[in-house]
């Protein structure tokens, strides 16, 4: 696929260069040489340009992209220009980067197809994290659920997965797959770690450590699981 990202900051250039080494086609653009200069070499084709005039964002090839993300994430102001003036200029399929609640509320409104919130994400996976003490990942799904995978807090320890299916003992949270790690050797002869999901209608099968739990739930079923593991 083809991708123009505009705003090459930390987030836009690591963005830019992950599609790359996908094998994917790379445009980018930003009002910093400094930043255009330090990727140009990696990408397809890279622009000095201020997204906020409209005259300067004709000159990219809009039309001959399969995505536009916006990445600007420093600049308030000129992310919601530079999203008005490619809705004006006729992007259709548009990603773009909210730094706040208010920006993404605005970016609601201007019919953004996603909206990407890399620092709330990973902050709140961090939170997570420590509150559980075991590595967290999350997706949020709406404003009012998340997907949440982590590893199995000690508190699980021994009970069957039965037990779990039951949403009073998951603190709300409803359990969506689980699986254990497992030791293989790979095709070079490497001891290896990979995961094994379970069968989670075995009545049975019991949690054991280093499982890991994927479950959907709120924010405040996640924040009564964090509370409880801290007793």
């Amino acid at each position: 696929m083809r991708y123009l990202i505009i705003g090459l900051g930390i987030y836009g250039t690591n963005l830019a260069k992950d599609l790359t080494d996908m094998g994917h086609e790379v445009i980018g653009a930003d009002s910093s040489a400094t930043k255009v200069n330090a990727i140009k070499d990696y990408i397809s084709t890279a622009y000095i340009l201020d997204s906020t005039d409209e005259a300067s964002l004709g000159v990219l090839p809009l039309k001959n992209v399969d995505l536009v993300i916006v990445a600007i994430g420093e600049n308030f102001g000129a992310s919601i220009k530079t999203v008005a003036l490619l809705r004006k200029l006729g992007v259709r399929r548009l990603y773009a980067r909210a730094i706040d609640e208010l920006h993404r509320d605005i970016l609601e409104g201007m019919r953004v197809e996603r909206i990407i919130t890399p620092e709330q994400r990973a902050a709140h996976d961090l939170v997570n994290e420590l509150a559980l003490g075991t590595k967290v990942e999350s997706l949020r799904v709406d404003r009012d659920n998340f997907i949440i995978r982590f590893s199995t807090p000690d508190y699980f320890l021994s009970m069957t997965y039965s037990d779990l299916a039951d949403p009073d003992k998951m603190f709300g949270l409803k359990l969506v797959a689980a699986s254990r790690p497992e030791k293989s050797v790979n095709t070079l002869g490497i001891d290896a770690t990979r995961l094994q999901t379970l069968d989670l209608s075995d009545t049975s099968l019991t949690v054991s450590p280093g499982d890991i739990l994927t479950c959907l739930g709120t924010p405040k079923s996640y924040a009564i699981l964090c509370r409880h593991m801290q007793k």
